[in-house]
């Protein structure tokens, strides 16, 4: 039986603005998240309406200060990362800034030079209008960080994975340095999500991701996480909500909803990303075939003890002989998309020289790990027996004179 509710009084639309949020009192647990799309909310006292703008009584009075089902969203992404505290913001990149701002305080930002292209068009653009110290430096392994490490450094910026190098970094190695010298560690995790790995547990101040990717998981939302202790948390949510960065409601939702099916969808893609690494390996067509389940992959142990076990992601980066041949690929591709992002459902190819690293000149891109024929796959959750037969016909139309003795095996594999 439906619940009464009151009625309120007054005239037509007086009745008609009130009555419409009149909510009933509902006693049973749902199963999904409710969607707060309120911009505002009311107080029993105009000082109220102070002290919450100020702090100085918890609840809710402005979309951008915080929504309750962004509230929900921060609680599952610190349980996932075993974080004292988790914000939501409008993107990975806002993420990042903020993030970076709150911890670099008047000193330098020593960042990877393994870096996602917007992360480095950032920093660049904060170091040209804002005044930002930065530098980078390859900081995969302890050793590199400690001698590229100076006084004048507050923060340091890595990927768990690079992307799209797939250069797998020593996390507990680089959180030993960092706690040794008085520096912060963030760590952007994207490429892996909190399902392959914790960089919290592992020594990081915070961990960044784009909630965009393998949390939302869909391919139809725009978000950034930020998992740390309580009182950076605190500094990051002050950053966000005065510079304008606030997650809305339903984008908030997107990614409760996309977070339940995280460790199905990632451990799927993959078990089909080691496939399709495997024959690209095979293959006489492709040269350096970089993901980290592979044996010959330069961090394969490093990964196999950090992932414990639970896959070694969704991400496949390999060279074909030059930029040509790897745009003609791209576009021989029918089940891959060509598309900017990665770890939804749907397989995507991306020629990132041209596209997600376009920012970078030729010496950065070399020192990105980019070459001019680099192609990056997001695989997703399709069957791995039409993935496999998609990179072949396209490698065929794009190399035609090479010859592979590559099959496409059948049965699917197990994730």
């Amino acid at each position: 039986m439906e619940p009464s509710l009151p009625r309120p009084d007054g005239g037509f639309s007086t009745r008609a603005v009130k009555g419409s949020v009149i909510l009933p009192d509902v006693q049973q647990a749902p199963v999904s998240a409710g969607i707060w799309l309120s911009s505002t909310w009311g107080a029993d006292r105009s000082a109220d309406v102070g002290e919450l703008l100020l702090d100085e009584q918890p609840g809710y009075v402005y979309g951008r200060y915080d929504n309750p089902t962004a509230t929900t969203l921060h609680g599952v992404i610190a349980s996932l990362h075993d974080a004292p505290a988790a914000w939501s913001l409008a993107s990975g990149t806002a993420a990042i800034h903020a993030t970076l701002d709150v911890l670099r305080g008047t000193g330098r930002i020593l960042a990877t030079e393994q870096i996602y292209g917007g992360t480095w068009a950032l920093l660049r653009r904060m170091e040209r209008d804002a005044g930002w110290g930065v530098d980078h430096a390859p900081l995969a392994t302890a050793d590199q960080l400690a001698a590229a490490l100076t006084e004048d450094h507050t923060v340091v910026h890595v990927e768990s994975v690079a992307n799209p190098s797939m250069v797998v970094t020593d996390l507990p190695a680089l959180a030993e340095v960092c706690r040794e010298r008085g520096v912060a560690l963030v760590v952007d995790n994207t490429f892996a999500s909190p399902w392959l790995c914790r960089p919290y547990e592992l020594g990081a101040t915070a961990v960044v991701e784009s909630a965009t990717k393998f949390l939302g998981g869909h391919g139809d939302v725009v978000a950034g996480v930020v998992a740390g202790d309580a009182p950076l948390i605190d500094a990051v949510r002050r950053h966000t909500y005065e510079l304008g960065a606030s997650l809305g409601a339903f984008e908030a939702w997107l990614i409760l909803r996309g977070v339940q099916t995280l460790s199905l969808r990632v451990r799927q893609a993959s078990a089909s990303a080691l496939a399709i690494a495997t024959a690209l390996e095979r293959d006489p067509r492709t040269e350096v075939v970089r993901y980290p389940g592979l044996a010959a992959h330069p961090q394969h142990a490093l990964a196999t003890g950090l992932f414990a076990g639970r896959g070694y992601g969704a991400l496949v980066a390999f060279d074909l002989p030059g930029r040509d041949q790897a745009e003609a690929f791209a576009d021989a591709c029918s089940v891959f998309v060509r598309a900017s992002s990665l770890g939804g459902t749907h397989s995507l190819v991306l020629h990132p020289g041209s596209t997600s690293h376009r920012q970078l000149d030729a010496a950065s891109l070399a020192s990105a790990g980019l070459r001019p024929g680099t192609v990056r796959l997001s695989i997703g959750i399709e069957d791995v027996e039409d993935l496999l037969a998609d990179l072949q016909q396209a490698l065929a139309t794009a190399m035609p004179d090479v010859t592979s003795s590559v099959t496409v095996p059948a049965g699917g594999v197990d994730p």
